[in-house]
Protein backbone atom coordinates (compact mmCIF):
# COMPACT_ATOMS: atom_id res chain seq x y z
CA UNK A 1 0.00 0.00 0.00
CA UNK A 2 2.12 2.91 -1.49
CA UNK A 3 0.87 6.57 -1.67
CA UNK A 4 3.43 8.80 -2.79
CA UNK A 5 2.71 12.36 -1.15
CA UNK A 6 2.40 15.26 -3.80
CA UNK A 7 1.96 18.96 -2.95
CA UNK A 8 -1.25 18.47 -4.45
CA UNK A 9 -2.87 15.45 -2.11
CA UNK A 10 -1.47 16.19 0.84
CA UNK A 11 -1.75 20.22 1.17
CA UNK A 12 -3.45 21.56 3.69
CA UNK A 13 -5.80 22.83 1.34
CA UNK A 14 -6.51 20.31 -0.40
CA UNK A 15 -7.29 18.36 2.82
CA UNK A 16 -9.82 20.74 4.06
CA UNK A 17 -11.50 20.95 0.33
CA UNK A 18 -11.87 17.39 0.61
CA UNK A 19 -13.14 17.45 4.28
CA UNK A 20 -15.58 19.97 2.93
CA UNK A 21 -17.38 17.97 0.20
CA UNK A 22 -20.57 16.97 1.23
CA UNK A 23 -20.18 13.24 1.29
CA UNK A 24 -17.24 13.47 4.50
CA UNK A 25 -18.49 16.64 5.77
CA UNK A 26 -19.36 15.71 9.72
CA UNK A 27 -22.76 16.60 10.96
CA UNK A 28 -24.93 16.59 7.92
CA UNK A 29 -27.90 13.77 7.87
CA UNK A 30 -27.95 11.37 5.25
CA UNK A 31 -30.76 13.07 3.36
CA UNK A 32 -28.92 16.58 3.36
CA UNK A 33 -25.88 14.85 2.01
CA UNK A 34 -27.44 13.07 -0.77
CA UNK A 35 -29.82 16.09 -1.38
CA UNK A 36 -27.04 18.62 -2.08
CA UNK A 37 -25.31 15.85 -3.84
CA UNK A 38 -27.98 15.25 -6.22
CA UNK A 39 -28.69 19.31 -6.89
CA UNK A 40 -25.01 19.56 -8.00
CA UNK A 41 -25.19 16.74 -10.20
CA UNK A 42 -28.31 17.37 -12.17
CA UNK A 43 -27.86 20.99 -12.28
CA UNK A 44 -24.12 20.21 -13.78
CA UNK A 45 -25.76 17.08 -16.16
CA UNK A 46 -28.42 19.47 -17.62
CA UNK A 47 -25.66 21.65 -19.83
CA UNK A 48 -24.08 19.10 -21.64
CA UNK A 49 -27.12 17.05 -22.55
CA UNK A 50 -28.82 20.44 -23.73
CA UNK A 51 -26.22 22.41 -25.48
CA UNK A 52 -23.86 19.73 -27.13
CA UNK A 53 -26.95 17.06 -27.92
CA UNK A 54 -28.08 16.21 -30.89
CA UNK A 55 -31.33 18.14 -30.19
CA UNK A 56 -29.58 21.47 -29.74
CA UNK A 57 -30.90 23.25 -32.35
CA UNK A 58 -34.30 22.79 -31.96
CA UNK A 59 -37.57 24.32 -30.19
CA UNK A 60 -37.17 21.50 -27.97
CA UNK A 61 -33.29 21.08 -27.16
CA UNK A 62 -33.49 22.52 -23.55
CA UNK A 63 -36.58 19.68 -22.61
CA UNK A 64 -34.39 16.86 -23.94
CA UNK A 65 -31.32 18.43 -22.38
CA UNK A 66 -33.53 17.77 -18.57
CA UNK A 67 -35.10 14.37 -20.03
CA UNK A 68 -31.89 13.34 -20.27
CA UNK A 69 -30.26 14.35 -17.29
CA UNK A 70 -32.99 13.38 -15.48
CA UNK A 71 -32.38 9.52 -17.01
CA UNK A 72 -28.52 9.94 -15.76
CA UNK A 73 -29.67 10.91 -12.76
CA UNK A 74 -32.36 7.74 -12.46
CA UNK A 75 -29.32 5.54 -13.78
CA UNK A 76 -26.99 7.16 -11.10
CA UNK A 77 -29.53 6.37 -8.18
CA UNK A 78 -29.92 2.64 -9.68
CA UNK A 79 -25.89 2.21 -9.22
CA UNK A 80 -26.81 3.69 -5.90
CA UNK A 81 -29.01 1.17 -5.18
CA UNK A 82 -27.15 -1.90 -6.53
CA UNK A 83 -24.28 -0.47 -4.33
CA UNK A 84 -25.63 0.38 -1.10
CA UNK A 85 -27.43 -3.70 -1.37
CA UNK A 86 -23.90 -4.98 -1.93
CA UNK A 87 -22.52 -3.28 0.90
CA UNK A 88 -24.54 -3.05 3.87
CA UNK A 89 -26.70 -6.32 3.99
CA UNK A 90 -28.18 -5.51 7.41
CA UNK A 91 -26.31 -3.21 9.53
CA UNK A 92 -22.33 -2.05 9.72
CA UNK A 93 -20.34 -5.49 10.36
CA UNK A 94 -16.65 -4.61 10.59
CA UNK A 95 -15.47 -8.22 9.20
CA UNK A 96 -17.07 -7.12 5.54
CA UNK A 97 -15.09 -3.85 4.26
CA UNK A 98 -15.77 -1.73 1.49
CA UNK A 99 -14.30 1.78 0.89
CA UNK A 100 -17.51 3.24 3.15
CA UNK A 101 -16.78 1.17 6.01
CA UNK A 102 -13.23 0.81 5.73
CA UNK A 103 -12.56 4.73 5.24
CA UNK A 104 -12.60 6.57 8.59
CA UNK A 105 -13.93 10.04 7.25
CA UNK A 106 -17.07 8.33 6.06
CA UNK A 107 -19.42 9.60 8.67
CA UNK A 108 -21.44 7.05 10.83
CA UNK A 109 -24.83 7.53 9.21
CA UNK A 110 -24.00 6.64 5.79
CA UNK A 111 -22.27 3.34 6.71
CA UNK A 112 -25.73 1.24 7.63
CA UNK A 113 -28.37 0.34 4.88
CA UNK A 114 -30.67 2.86 6.50
CA UNK A 115 -28.51 5.62 6.19
CA UNK A 116 -27.43 4.95 2.31
CA UNK A 117 -31.32 4.56 1.37
CA UNK A 118 -32.16 8.04 2.68
CA UNK A 119 -28.69 9.48 1.00
CA UNK A 120 -29.82 7.63 -2.20
CA UNK A 121 -33.39 8.85 -2.04
CA UNK A 122 -32.50 12.55 -1.77
CA UNK A 123 -30.04 12.01 -4.01
CA UNK A 124 -32.51 10.95 -6.37
CA UNK A 125 -34.57 13.73 -5.45
CA UNK A 126 -31.97 16.21 -5.70
CA UNK A 127 -31.32 15.19 -9.00
CA UNK A 128 -34.44 16.13 -10.69
CA UNK A 129 -34.97 18.88 -9.26
CA UNK A 130 -31.12 20.46 -10.04
CA UNK A 131 -31.70 19.50 -13.48
CA UNK A 132 -34.98 20.99 -13.41
CA UNK A 133 -33.81 23.55 -11.93
CA UNK A 134 -31.07 24.28 -15.13
CA UNK A 135 -33.93 23.91 -17.39
CA UNK A 136 -36.36 26.65 -15.83
CA UNK A 137 -33.40 29.03 -15.58
CA UNK A 138 -31.92 28.19 -19.12
CA UNK A 139 -35.30 28.11 -20.81
CA UNK A 140 -35.89 31.42 -19.27
CA UNK A 141 -33.06 33.43 -19.51
CA UNK A 142 -34.66 36.42 -21.43
CA UNK A 143 -37.02 36.62 -18.60
CA UNK A 144 -33.64 36.56 -16.24
CA UNK A 145 -31.67 39.49 -18.58
CA UNK A 146 -34.90 41.40 -18.17
CA UNK A 147 -35.17 41.47 -15.16
CA UNK A 148 -31.16 42.31 -13.87
CA UNK A 149 -31.03 44.69 -16.40
CA UNK A 150 -33.57 46.68 -14.70
CA UNK A 151 -36.23 46.85 -17.68
CA UNK A 152 -39.17 45.78 -16.03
Amino acid sequence: TGNLKTPLNSSNFSLWLLNNIPFYRQGLSPLLQGLEIGMAHGYLLFGPFALLGPQRNSDQGNLFGFLSAAGLVIILTICLTIYGGVSFKKEWRSEFLTYATANPDVPAALKTNSGWNQFTVAFLVGGIGGAFFAYQVYDHLDVLKTILSGNI
